[in-house]
């Protein structure tokens, strides 16, 4: 017994040595928060919703100036003397190849999420809640595919290409550590990120991810449960949803056990495939001809309103006002909470890549993946709303895909591919996460240890039974919010501190 114990000493002593000061903060932030939603949950709802909407109204004009920024400085670096510039020794080659590149770091960046909104959001903008015309108008319907393409298009790759960016050419090229904190250095000085202030900016980036990942990680258990209820008839309720976040625990904490190079990078390859199965199907069973049309007009007022639509902040309309809050600035700033982790996974798989090649497969390619997506998903369920087949409108966000199926042949079929779509998205963003929060908190490690990543692993999924038992995810996702307004500094701050280093070593 005593033998078993020295051992347990001496591998938490180990454990400890491996791991940094971020690590036993983001610890116990992370259990003041499952201890405040698990017993005042209204409270954390009501105090980070006070907050947020003073966010909304104070600083919706500095994310919006921020995200564009970001999306004029990525195509400045495509044209750019630097785009030949290797993330990377002039020698260097890529990891993976560019279909396993491109799934990982869709699956990173989207995952669950598209696969909740696709349909729900689409249905929502067209004939619930609407940004500039009367609820189910020919306008509205218009309007619904044309501004998803706004808030999951190039605005948010945009933010990632640069944030995955800066972190890769720090990492790879300069050989800095794999942290936030690691790029502001030409700025801020070693000896500031060396201590607190480099701390505290790494525990907000950790923080971040957390929160992010369990709120996804609660939705993507919400609608798996209520696919399979809406399939077989199984309960849904909170012990049907703990049951499957246990099992996708297990699957994510193997994946994680065996490595970058073959559980992420498997599973998000056939993820990608599944879902282009999934879009296939759909779109041969569905109204073909009228997501084709949809797709078109979406491209052309996408694009054509592009600059109306990104500087538009409705300063005199305040009914719209309010949709512009709740919708176009909530997602503005859960990328920007998001960048943290998507970033650095997505430059942990880009070594040997250059700035052009980066940014062009990282901003264009999933923004055209994500509007075919919304296109076929999105048309295919607004086809039946308007011809007033079925009221999706009136069913709850997660079963809006399922009820859709229902009314499409092989809709059992397209059912069952959306779950396994979803459960796959759900272990490699977990898989992921835990990856960047064990690189965040071992000093910027390239492979952090196994022991490391497990324990984050765990932690996210009590984080996630926490959101699911208390019903406080619009409490995490306030936080994610109020989150993202140092964060977007931060990222400024990151942007001005590459151009300076990349301008120096040229």
């Amino acid at each position: 017994m005593s033998i078993l114990f020295i051992r347990i000493l001496k591998n938490l002593e180990v454990f400890a040595l491996n791991v940094t000061k971020v690590f036993w903060y983001a610890i116990a932030i992370c259990i003041a928060i499952v201890l405040w939603g698990a017993f005042f949950p209204d409270n954390l709802n009501n105090i980070t919703a006070s907050f947020t909407i003073i966010i909304a109204d104070n600083f919706a004009w500095f994310y919006v100036v921020v995200i564009l920024l970001l999306i004029g400085f990525a195509i400045f670096l495509l044209f750019s003397r630097f785009g030949d510039v290797k993330l990377g020794k002039d020698t260097d080659e890529p990891d993976f190849t560019l279909a396993a590149w491109f799934a990982m770091l869709f699956s990173a960046g989207m995952g669950i999420g598209l696969m909740f909104f696709s349909t729900a959001e689409t249905i929502c903008h067209a004939f619930i809640s609407t940004p500039n015309a009367p609820p189910g108008s020919e306008q509205a319907i218009m309007g619904s595919l044309q501004y998803t393409s706004l808030h999951w298009g190039l605005h948010g790759w945009g933010l990632y290409s640069i944030v995955a960016l800066v972190l890769a050419y720090f990492k790879f090229r300069i050989g800095a550590p794999g942290l936030i904190s690691a790029t502001l250095i030409p700025l801020l000085g070693e000896k500031r990120i060396r201590g607190f202030t480099g701390t505290l900016i790494d525990t907000l980036a950790v923080f971040a991810t957390i929160v992010g990942v369990a709120s996804t990680l609660g939705l993507g258990s919400a609608q798996i449960n209520s696919g399979l209820t809406y399939l077989f008839d199984l309960p849904k309720s909170f012990l049907f949803q703990m049951i499957i976040l246990a099992i996708a625990t297990a699957l994510f904490i193997i994946s994680a056990w065996s490595g970058l190079g073959r559980g992420i990078r498997y599973l998000s390859t056939i993820n990608m495939s599944l879902a282009t199965v999934l879009i296939i199907l759909l779109f041969i069973v569905g109204p073909s001809v009228y997501m084709i049309e949809m797709f078109i007009t979406t491209i052309g007022n996408y694009l054509t309103n592009f600059i109306q639509m990104s500087f538009d902040l409705k300063p005199t309309d305040a009914d719209h006002k309010d949709w512009l809050n709740d919708w176009t600035i909530f997602y503005w700033a859960w990328w920007i909470s998001w960048a943290p982790f998507v970033g650095m996974f997505i430059a942990r798989v880009s070594k040997g890549r250059t700035v052009k090649e980066f940014v062009a497969g990282v901003l264009l390619a999933p923004t055209i993946v994500t509007m075919l997506f919304f296109a076929v998903f999105g048309s295919a369920a607004l086809k039946l709303e308007n011809l007033g087949i079925t009221q999706l409108s009136k069913l709850e966000t997660e079963t809006v895909t399922f009820g859709m199926f229902e009314h499409y042949p092989l809709g059992t079929l397209l059912s069952l591919i959306t779950i396994v779509v979803i459960a796959i998205f759900f272990i490699t963003s977990a898989d992921s996460a835990t990856f960047v929060l064990g690189m965040f908190t071992t000093g910027g490690k390239l492979n952090p240890s196994n022991k490391v990543k497990i324990t984050w692993g765990i932690i996210l999924s009590a984080m996630a039974a926490i959101v699911m038992y208390s019903g406080g995810i619009q409490g995490f996702q306030n936080m994610l919010i109020i989150a993202a307004l140092p964060l977007s500094i931060i990222v400024v701050t990151m942007v001005v501190s590459f151009y300076i280093t990349i301008n120096k070593h040229m």
